[in-house]
């Protein structure tokens, strides 16, 4: 890590991190980016069960960014949980441009389509947003697979070669005695 990424407060403790529940985009398999989607029905639930599975793990506050999605999966934790949420837009999913709600599969690696945001713009936008979660407690970050492979890059921990799963809740724990880095355990 480098010095800047060190001086991001959120990386003095342990927080979580889920991505948000399914949509229609998920379900068809299309690039949804910057795109407004609303939950599904499974969504919902996937969202309250995983609220749940936080109730007892000391989460102190929410920490989501502005689309549909995240905030209204974030809402789940912020009701069942009696914390503050606070939306932070840098936190949003990378803009794809013209492959917004086209097939995921037309993605092509290394490629940035046109409108869409660079790697590094899109690195640069959520470093930025991360920098803003100054939490004292247990934060929850509730966001997107890309922001959550930025986060994985930004922790020096293997990026998932799969999407990280919808309403997965993942416990980001930094190193300590018996670990000498950072780790990321999926509950």
């Amino acid at each position: 890590m480098t010095d800047g990424i060190r001086a991001l407060p959120l990386l003095t403790r342990h927080f979580y991190f889920l991505r948000h529940g399914e949509t229609e985009s998920n379900v068809r398999g299309i690039v949804a980016g910057s795109t407004d989607m609303l939950l599904t029905e499974l969504g919902h639930a996937q969202a309250r069960a995983a609220a749940i599975k936080l109730e007892h793990r000391g989460v102190t506050e929410i920490y989501s960014s502005t689309l549909r999605r995240t905030r209204d999966t974030a809402d789940y934790f912020a009701h069942a949980l009696g914390v503050p949420l606070t939306i932070i837009p840098e936190l949003e999913e990378r803009r794809w441009g013209d492959l917004e709600g086209k097939p995921r599969n037309l993605r092509v690696p290394g490629v940035t389509p046109p409108g869409a945001e660079t790697p590094e713009e899109f690195n640069n936008r959520v470093l930025e947003g991360l920098s803003k979660i100054n939490a004292r407690g247990a934060p929850l970050i509730v966001s997107h697979s890309g922001v959550f492979r930025v986060l994985c890059r930004t922790l020096g921990v293997a990026e998932p070669t799969e999407q990280i799963a919808n309403a997965q809740p993942a416990h980001c724990v930094p190193p300590d005695p018996q670990h000498s880095s950072w780790r990321i355990e999926m509950l």
